[in-house]
Order: C-alpha cells, then structure tokens, then sequence
C-alpha cells in the first residue's frame, strides 16, 4: 500500500488504505501520484475490511492498512482480537506524515477466499502493540519530526553494526549504511556472508552507447557513492523489524517477518530508486555472499522453469547479463540463495558467490534500434524481492554440476507466489441503511496441494447469450521442486499430493457432472468427457480442463 508520500514500496496502493473515524487530506504529494484515499464520515466508529487471497492455499499474511488515529482495535469476523502493530507513516527519512498512522494486522486468510476484519475505534491504544523507533543521523544537521504515539529516539552519530532476528533468521546490518551483511538461520553457528551494495554502470565515449535496446557499458561497475552519509532508521515491534536506508537516489527497506511460516523464513527487500538527475547511468544491486558458486548461476524462463548460466569471460561484461522474470539463484554443495523479484530484471553473476540486478537505467541516446529515442522518463521505481537462504540435506557437488537441470524448492515456489500474489485489501464503504453483516468466504472445500497453481478458471460462452453458461475452463499447472533442500519446520498449510488431486469435491456448494481434458487453448477434446473428476498431473506440466457443472 504506498501510501501517498510515496515513501514505502512495501505496502499495496492506497485503495488499500483506511482512515477510521474522520476524512484526513492528503499530506503532500507525491512524484507518481497514486489512487486517492477512501473517504469515511466523520462518526464512523467501526470499519470493514475485505481481504482477498489470489492463492490457492491458506495463508497467514500480515495485512497492512493506514488508519488516522492511534487508538484503534482490529477483530475477527467473531469478534476475536487480532495481532496487531502500530507504526508511524514516514513521508521522508525523518519526517512522519501528521495523523496517519500504519496497523499492521496478523491474520489467516482462506484460499482463494475472503476474510472479513473489523476496526474499531478505542478508546485507549493499550491492547495495540506499539514498534520503536531508531533513528541515526549520521552527523547530519536534519530536523526531526515525530508522532507521540510512536516512540522515537534519534542518535546523532553513526550507529555499530546491528542485527535483527526472528525465530527463523539472525540478519546482521552495517551501522555506517544500513545494508545486509550477513543472515545465519536458526540453530546454526555459521554465519552466511550476504552483503549488498549499490554500482553504477556508465556507457561508452565513442562509437555505440546504451540505449534502450543496448547495454554497452564503459566497464566494470564502480560504487555508488552518494553526496551525503545515508540515514538509518531501525524498526521494531512484534510482526514485523525493519531497517530502512534513506540515500541520494534509492531508499531500501529490508523486513524481517517476525510470523510462523512462510512469511518469516526469508528478508523482504525493496528498493525504492530516483536516478532522475543521472545522466547515461545505471544503478546496479550486487549481493556478494561467501557461497562457492564458481561461474554458475541459475535464472527462471518465464516462472515456468529453471535455466542454468555461465560466466563466460572471454564474452563481453553485457553478453553474461539474462532476463530474471521471477528468479535467480546461486548455489553450492550446502546452500542455495534464492533472490526472488516480483517484477521482470536483468540479472548476472560475475564473479564467485555473486548476484548482480539492474534496477533502473537512465540513457539520453537513441540506440538505433527501432525506439528513436532515450530512457529520460523515468519515474521513482520501486524493486520489491525476497530474500531466500536455503542449506542442503545431503551435501552433494553433483547437484549442481553433474545434471543439466535443477528446480526450486517447494518453500521457495511459495515463497515466490507469496511475493507475487499478495493480499488485497478492500475497505467496506459505509452505506445508509447498514448493508447485512458479511461473512468470510471459503469457495475451496480443501485447500490445493502446495506444487498445484490455478493458472485460469473462467466461465466459457453459453450457446445462448441471454442464460448462464454451465461450462468453465480450468489450467493448472503443477510445479516440479527440489527435493534435496531443508524442509523442516516450514509451516506449510498444504501438502503434495504425488499430483493427484479430486477435482469433484474442491469447490464449496458446487458439483461437476463432467470433465473433459482438452489442449491448452480449449480448441481440441482430449479423449472424451469422463464422469470422474479425479486427475493426475506429471511434474512441469501444465493442462486444461473443460468442466461443466453438475
């Protein structure tokens, strides 16, 4: 919910967003202006929320929503209280926005169902668990802004290095810059080397430069080395810790769920990047781990499946770069780093244990390929990824240099889809007369196993327009794992199936009197309908499915 200061990448648009008890105006603008925010009458003591989960597995999501007061109880559709987290809302590194306040809720969500939460107004914040604040300045002369409600502290030098942790992870950070250095897991001694950096590429002086088609650097990347020392601002509170950044052109935010499950088992991290005022650069992440990974590296094709690549150094720098549509990975005999994004980046890894990804370029040339024009306009950014660090159960150098091909994990398919699919929030708007109470909705009898992904379900045409079809065409798609990675104490809400699964009972209130496979584009019947809705899907297939109800 990026709020409309635009200052947080992490959070959903702020359609998202709720204000209990009053209208509040904008605070200020921001550089892409996002949705408005709803508006509530002025006696409203108790608000809806809708939350949808597009996943076909149960979840336990922390849901975030903006609220104008402090004083505020979250409840279930029962009425039961709900963790919750208070937090200021920051419209720059030491300025938090006036009477807007961020609740961030605890709650489980049906699969490709509704919840329905209630706000109500309190008339104390006693039962609403409160994060602290740290602010370090770095010698910087910068006035503070604060909220009463929120406790913050302000250091005025540099902090020591620091370090966050949950009941799955101990990320540590660098006090100078506030960047990850290292994670270890839980139970373990050894600590993982993960340090990030930011580069930039320049482009060449002569001849052809980059454009919008072309990456012709003039070299190796060298450090991005902002005007001024960055502000560091630590967060802390019982669901989430986060470590916020502020530089020049990019602000990171690196969060650390403190949940059960999938949620608190890898690092958020987002990137929100301003390179407007550069001229022919590019801003380049690099996350450089201990990892033995010599010159491979490993980037998805499409979601669908896994490519292996090579740094081939007698090809030019830009000839090792690949598309990364969802992930990338590098590995060796005990671990595996998963770097998952949730938009499409150019990704390499150019040297042992590296991960590098282009955030955003800015290019004042055409590269004469078709375009007629530069990159010049540019917006600010925002680069959302997840941070996944997996070891071995059976250390094997085989795994990734003996076999042509390898696969995720199921944690980090989930984890991905978790990235990419998150909860939508939708506030209920207050109607005269009240509208009936709602009610959750569950359409699923049974949650899907984990490896299964609904890719489309929709209702297919009715020979006649005027009445309801009783024909839906279904895809799935079922995804192939590796089984080689930990898998203890994941906190899954689904299991695997060996790809069976009975479509007849999966959905609530609904029964299928046929079903017929067909090709992919429903064009061609694939033997005949049969009355059993009982399928098998293989390993990385995808299949599609005319059904018709019962």
């Amino acid at each position: 919910m990026l709020g409309s200061t635009g200052e947080s990448c992490s959070l959903r648009p702020v359609a998202n967003a709720l204000r209990v008890a009053r209208a509040v105006p904008n605070p200020r603008p921001a550089p892409v202006s996002p949705p408005a925010l709803p508006q509530l009458g002025l006696c409203v003591r108790r608000v809806f929320l809708v939350v949808f989960n597009p996943l076909e597995q149960e979840r336990l999501s922390v849901v975030p929503v903006l609220v104008d007061s402090p004083h505020v109880r979250v409840l279930s559709e029962e009425g039961q209280p709900l963790p919750s987290q208070l937090s200021a809302r920051w419209s720059s590194a030491t300025d938090t926005v006036p009477d807007i306040y961020q609740v961030s809720v605890l709650a489980r969500l049906p699969a490709l169902g509704l919840r329905v939460l209630q706000l109500h107004k309190s008339v104390d914040g006693h039962a609403m668990l409160k994060s602290s604040v740290r602010l370090y300045l770095h010698g910087r002369d910068l006035p503070v802004r604060k909220q009463e409600a929120v406790p913050v502290h302000v250091f005025p030098a540099a902090a020591d290095d620091f370090c966050l942790e949950n009941q799955h992870l101990h990320a540590c950070f660098s006090g100078r810059s506030g960047l990850l250095q290292s994670i270890r897991r839980a139970g373990e001694e050894r600590e993982q080397r993960v340090s990030c950096e930011f580069l930039v590429y320049g482009t060449r002086t002569s001849k052809d430069k980059s454009g919008a088609y072309l990456f012709l650097p003039d070299g190796e990347a060298k450090p991005y080395t902002p005007k001024d020392p960055p502000v560091v601002r630590v967060t802390e509170g019982p669901l989430f810790s986060e470590v916020t950044s502020y530089y020049q052109h990019v602000q990171t935010v690196v969060r650390l769920y403190n949940v059960p499950g999938v949620e608190g088992l890898s690092l958020d991290l987002s990137c929100l990047v301003d390179i407007r005022d550069h001229i022919n650069k590019e801003l380049a992440l690099r996350l450089s781990t201990d990892i033995e990974s010599d010159d491979t590296f490993f980037t998805d094709l499409n979601g669908f499946q896994i490519q292996p690549r090579r740094y081939q150094r007698k090809l030019p720098l830009q000839a090792n770069f690949y598309p990364m549509p969802a992930m990338a990975y590098i590995q060796d005999a005990q671990s595996r780093l998963t770097l998952h994004t949730a938009q499409a980046l150019g990704v390499s890894s150019l040297g042992s244990g590296q991960l590098e990804v282009i955030l955003d370029r800015r290019l004042m040339q055409d590269d004469n390929r078709g375009l007629g024009q530069g990159l010049k306009d540019n917006k600010r950014t925002c680069n959302r990824f997840r941070l996944l660090l997996e070891r071995r159960t059976t250390a094997s150098k085989q795994v990734q240099d003996g076999r042509p091909i390898s696969f995720p994990s199921l944690l980090s398919h989930i984890t991905s889809m978790h990235l990419n699919a998150e909860a939508l929030v939708m506030p209920v708007a207050q109607e005269k007369p009240a509208l009936p109470a709602l009610r959750s909705f569950m359409p699923l009898s049974t949650t899907l196993p984990c490896d299964f992904h609904i890719l489309n379900l929709r209702m297919l045409q009715a020979e006649d327009d005027s009445l309801p079809s009783a024909e839906a065409a279904l895809i799935l798609h079922r995804k192939g794992f590796d089984c080689s990675l930990e898998a203890k104490n994941l906190g899954f809400n689904c299991t695997t199936s060996q790809g069976k699964l009975a479509l007849g009972s999966l959905f609530q209130g609904l029964e299928l009197g046929s079903l017929q496979p067909t090709s992919l584009t429903l064009m061609y019947p694939l033997g005949t309908a049969s009355n059993s809705t009982s399928i098998h899907l293989d390993p990385m297939e995808i299949a599609t499915f005319r059904i018709r109800l019962g």
